[in-house]
């Protein structure tokens, strides 16, 4: 199975537990690696035998910025749910950054894998 990948796509969101969260847009990074098949789309040079990046990338972004979920566990597994229903991914890795969430870290949130690799 071949990768098609979407790397720091930065979405605006309501995202968090806490009341002043709840009142702001923060800005979530992703970073998502979906399987399919690249062949066919290679030898006819063909979109529509590929994941199209472009489409996968806006329809996630508008997902997310009118999504108001408290925990990023909820977002990354209702953005893979989507994905696969909508774009028919057998497998995808997601990972969801809230960059600036815990003021030690550079970096934190979750990478969920759904599907088979087949």
């Amino acid at each position: 199975m071949d990768t098609v990948f979407i790397r720091g796509l930065r979405v605006d969101t309501v995202i968090g537990i806490y009341d002043w969260e709840r009142e702001i847009r923060q800005t979530l990074i992703l970073d998502l690696e979906m399987g399919t098949d690249i062949r066919q789309a290679a030898a006819s040079e063909d979109i529509a035998h590929t994941l199209d990046y472009k489409a996968i990338a806006k329809r996630l972004a508008a997902f997310i910025e009118g999504s108001e979920c408290l925990l990023v566990e909820t977002l990354a597994e209702r953005c893979a749910e989507l994905l696969q229903r909508e774009f028919a991914i057998p497998w995808l890795r997601l990972s969801l950054n809230k960059k600036g969430a815990v003021s030690i870290a550079e970096d934190v949130g979750v990478i969920i894998e759904r599907g088979s690799r087949g």
